[in-house]
């Protein structure tokens, strides 16, 4: 099977499943504790270069915890998979962690407007990009997770996204039908926000998950920040809630309201007021550099980020709010 035309755009990782193996076979699949900080995760598992996913769907349940202390501790020249990414793309832009990036769903916030210094960041020319769609790059993630070097799909042919990805085509050996292939997509690190786990890393997620299954099982190394920790017994009294292993998580982070100022599914609403600030003050280079610096460079950690944007008593209500949505769809 030869592919008889491909993209221009450049392939940022290996998708050698070989290649993969030999890192992942030398994984610990020990059960033991990993609970540890965002700091503490970050500055272990992490490093310049390193190809980077988070999990999540637009701003709901992101790593927001993770995405700062990136930005906190410097790193740079990372690839970054932009899969459905909104207000963690914009964070990780206004650091400018990453000069490569995968992009399917990027610079937009959904309906509430395209981020003004991502647009500006990714229009500079500092930054490779490959493009994909949305589905595209979740079956690059899904072919990782199986250990195959590519899946292929029936979209994008004679696109431009087509064009400015990486994809081949090929034919099809049963129909002689066209396909594109779309390579294995490992990233060195990912980083995923969850409802509820243990100490070891067995992880529930309520709602929607997107391609978090597979980006978990794809991750060399996987960075878990979770809403509460709770005791191996629950998670073994209803063990079909498991939706990540514990087998593939290199870190454990407890981070209430870690997906803030994005929207945790049956926990807490989004921070609107706070993200049209961001997409407010991004239009003045100046008072975006204070505002960095208030809510990110001099926070310690998350929780300080929580008590800049109205602690406890802000939370609170977006927790009422989120109550008050799900009682009126009910």
């Amino acid at each position: 099977m030869e592919a008889f035309e491909n993209g221009i755009g450049k392939l940022f990782t290996d998708p050698d499943p070989d290649n993969a193996r030999t890192y992942f076979r030398m994984k610990s699949r020990e059960m033991k504790s990993k609970v540890m900080s965002v700091k503490e995760a970050v500055e272990k598992f992490t490093k310049d270069g390193d190809y980077l996913a988070t999990g999540g769907f637009g701003a709901n349940r992101i790593p927001t915890s993770v995405c700062h202390e990136l930005l906190r501790l410097g790193r740079k020249n990372m690839g970054f998979a932009g899969h459905t990414t909104t207000h963690d793309f914009q964070i990780l832009s206004a650091g400018k962690v990453f000069d490569k990036l995968d992009a399917s769903y990027v610079v937009g916030l959904e309906a509430r407007g395209l981020s003004p210094n991502a647009r500006k960041y990714i229009q500079s020319g500092e930054v490779q990009v490959t493009e994909w769609s949305n589905y595209g790059l979740a079956a690059r993630f899904r072919a990782a997770a199986m250990g195959v070097a590519f899946l292929p799909i029936r979209s994008n042919l004679g696109t431009e996204t087509y064009k400015y990805g990486a994809g081949k085509t090929i034919t099809c050996p049963f129909t002689g039908e066209p396909y594109m292939a779309v390579p294995a997509l490992y990233p060195d690190v990912a980083a995923i926000h969850v409802h509820a786990c243990d100490i070891y890393g067995n992880c529930q997620i309520r709602g929607i998950t997107i391609a978090d299954l597979d980006i978990a099982r794809a991750a060399k190394k996987l960075i878990i920040t979770t809403e509460r920790i709770i005791s191996s017994d629950e998670i073994r009294a209803e063990p079909i809630k498991t939706a990540i292993p514990y087998y593939l998580v290199d870190a454990v982070c407890e981070v209430p309201y870690g997906s803030y100022p994005g929207n945790m599914a049956y926990e807490y609403f989004s921070d609107e007021e706070h993200i049209r600030e961001w997409m407010t003050v991004e239009k003045d280079p100046e008072a975006f550099k204070a505002f960095l610096d208030k809510h990110i460079y001099n926070c310690e950690s998350h929780f300080d980020y929580l008590r800049v944007n109205g602690g406890m008593e802000k939370m609170m209500e977006l927790r009422q709010k989120e109550l008050f949505f799900l009682t009126k769809e009910n």
